[in-house]
């Protein structure tokens, strides 16, 4: 998966935690789970299988958020990569190309239709059914009723009130699975996770500065 993307949909997830929407049935109950998650230190392991379930990637990593609009995303294996969102930018890292790519958190948030869940409008969670998954227990699927862009269907998990797993289905019929192991609360000195430093000789994408221009 692409390090953007996981950005985006990250972005999605940290900001409907602090959404004050009141929906009914299904999407009320995910709310009301996410409401309770003001920060969250984890583990992950992800996986991700194409159409036809074959696998393409695996990958193990570091996890935390806080809200509003504070993560931090670092895979460890099989390639580190790095993304950091501090609340108003977002810090994109390769550190084999040793390149960051930086822009608002805000313009990654307008770079998918899932990440529109971000916005706290009744209007907008009306543009996606969110319904409890038949599949899997305490789930819920949510899917866009017009598919606008590459990710057609995210499904939020979790186990005793404490997000566990979410799933993301692309346009093309990949399966990006990303498990979540150790769950805590972020310590006050782990608060620095969220702040990106540049390291030195490194080229610099500076999208704040497209989008002013």
């Amino acid at each position: 998966m692409r390090l953007k993307q996981i950005a985006i949909i990250t972005i999605a997830a940290v900001s409907l935690m602090g959404s004050s929407i009141v929906l009914a049935n299904d999407a009320e109950a995910l709310r009301g789970k996410l409401t309770n998650i003001d920060n969250l230190h984890a583990k992950f392991q992800q996986k991700v299988t194409d159409v036809n379930n074959k696998p393409i990637q695996t990958g193990n990593g570091i996890f935390a958020l806080s809200y509003p609009n504070k993560f931090y995303w670092h895979l460890t294996e099989p390639d580190e990569s790095l993304i950091v969102a501090d609340g108003s930018s977002l810090w994109i890292y390769n550190p084999f190309a040793e390149e960051v790519t930086v822009m608002d958190v805000s313009q990654a948030v307008d770079a998918s239709p899932i990440a529109l869940l971000v916005h706290r409008d009744e209007a907008t969670w009306s543009q996606y059914n969110v319904k409890q998954s038949a599949k899997k227990s305490d789930c819920f699927d949510i899917v866009p009723k017009e598919a606008k862009g590459s990710v057609i269907a995210v499904t939020v998990c979790f186990n005793n009130n404490q997000l566990s797993a979410f799933d993301l289905t692309d346009e093309q019929g990949n399966l990006s699975q990303f498990s979540l192991l150790e769950q805590r609360s972020v310590t006050p000195t782990e608060q620095s996770l969220f702040h990106f430093a540049l390291p030195e000789n490194v080229d610099i994408d500076d999208q704040r500065l497209k989008q002013i221009q």
